[in-house]
């Protein structure tokens, strides 16, 4: 492990786990990556960040006609942004944004961005007076006056959105949603919270997806204030932002995939952009002190007993704030060893077993919920069994808590279960929107 941070910026390290060992012939390379940052949140020293007013929020609240039934839902709205706005740092640049089919200023309503302190903490609290229900849904529209909002201030660091939702995006078509979604990646990160249950879970974990955000389901419109509070708390403990996972393969190694294990299951692969012969950059959003755990699979050439090669170098990478070149900020090895003790290359490295059946885990639970809306009994109890069986193997007692309101358990070792007869639309909501959320290997 090498790191290369200093004092003045977040300390990130990186741990890779993996059985090196591979047959004689043997081509394929599994290994966990643990990226862990200290000093860049809420208790250290940061790059730059919401203490010191390089951070930026847009907190989008959905004021479509749905959400006055029941009208709690916009009384928690209202509520919830408040006590969003009231957990602000000062400095932090912020604004409060309006959706229905279009996308309205709420607060500061200049065009940009206000900066928190007791005035406009005040202030934007009694402009959501004004918020009322009316219209339809265009969350595309949103995201780009966020964007925006964002854009309009300079030297921010740290730029994220928070959205809430009620219902389903029906007066733009997925295509505009997937372009406001491209066009907003890599430019702001996005927190996204679904209210009640009218929406669309595979709408709001989109969204939450490709912007890089957690993605939630409210179903208690009272519990709304709660969550934004900590969607905020969470936002302003982010010290470095735009943070990229670079990987670098020697001539004739294959990229299978990348994805993010941990703390939920991320397929990155697909977003990987060339940095320079046999680099391309995965990102990874913004940090705080966290950890966070990556599965890297690799396929290199065949080689013999004796030999062996670096299959992958792993790098954090970190924008220049004076804008020079991406600065490395710690990196770890991925290595391949040819043996012929059977022992040695057959030995299944336990972080990647680990990481392997929770990826399993959240795909199974979106076959056998799916499986279950299209009337597939049998191929739904199929999966949601495979699914209680690897939630019991693994530990994952939250992920196996909510199965258990899909599904009666019969036997969780063997994965044998029978589906209820009636579910609550919340309760099913609820795995589907968590299916994704994993459990960090035992070291």
């Amino acid at each position: 492990m090498a790191n290369f941070s200093k004092s003045t910026v977040p300390q990130f390290s990186v741990d890779v786990y993996q059985n090196e060992f591979l047959p004689e012939g043997g081509r394929d390379v599994s290994a966990i990556v643990t990226v862990t940052s200290t000093g860049g949140g809420t208790s250290g020293q940061r790059l730059s960040g919401p203490a010191g007013g390089a951070a930026g929020v847009v907190i989008m609240v959905d004021c479509s006609g749905s959400m006055d039934y029941p009208p709690a839902k916009m009384r928690g709205a209202r509520e919830a942004t408040a006590a969003a706005v009231d957990t602000l740092r000062d400095g932090t640049s912020f604004a409060v944004v309006a959706g229905t089919h279009v996308a309205k200023e709420v607060y500061p309503g200049n065009g940009g961005l206000a900066v928190a302190d007791a005035r406009t903490r005040a202030e934007a609290k009694e402009s959501l007076r004004r918020l009322g229900a009316g219209g339809g849904t265009a969350i595309g529209t949103w995201l780009r006056l966020a964007d925006r909002l964002l854009s309009s201030a300079a030297g921010l660091t740290i730029r994220h959105g928070i959205l809430l939702t009620d219902g389903r995006n029906e007066h733009e078509s997925p295509e505009e949603l997937r372009a406001a979604l491209d066009a907003c990646a890599g430019r702001f990160t996005c927190d996204a919270r679904g209210v009640g249950t009218d929406w669309e879970v595979k709408e709001v974990t989109g969204i939450a997806s490709a912007l890089l955000g957690s993605a939630d389901i409210v179903a208690d419109p009272s519990a709304l204030a709660d969550d934004f509070t900590t969607m905020m708390e969470q936002a302003m403990g982010k010290g470095v932002a735009d943070v990229a996972l670079r990987l670098w393969t020697p001539v004739g190694v294959e990229i299978a995939f990348v994805k993010q294990v941990a703390p939920t299951v991320e397929d990155l692969t697909g977003r990987r952009t060339e940095a320079g012969p046999r680099a391309g950059d995965y990102p990874t959003g913004s940090w705080g002190d966290e950890s966070r755990d990556y599965h890297v699979s690799v396929r290199v050439p065949r080689a013999a007993v004796g030999q062996e090669m670096l299959a992958a170098r792993v790098s954090l990478i970190a924008p220049d704030p004076a804008g020079g070149d991406p600065r490395p900020l710690s990196q770890g090895l991925v290595r391949a060893v040819w043996t012929d003790d059977l022992a040695m290359s057959t030995s299944i490295n336990p972080q990647v077993a680990h990481y392997t059946g929770q990826a399993e885990l959240a795909d199974v639970i979106q076959q056998g919920l799916d499986a279950r809306k299209s009337g597939d009994q049998d191929g739904a109890t199929a999966k949601l069994g495979r699914a209680v069986q690897l939630a019991a193997a693994s530990g994952n007692a939250d992920t196996a808590k909510l199965l258990s309101k899909v599904v009666d358990v019969v036997d969780a070792a063997t994965g044998t279960v029978r589906l209820k007869a009636k579910v609550a639309e919340a309760d099913e909501m609820t795995l589907e929107t968590r299916s994704t959320k994993t459990v960090r290997v035992k070291r």
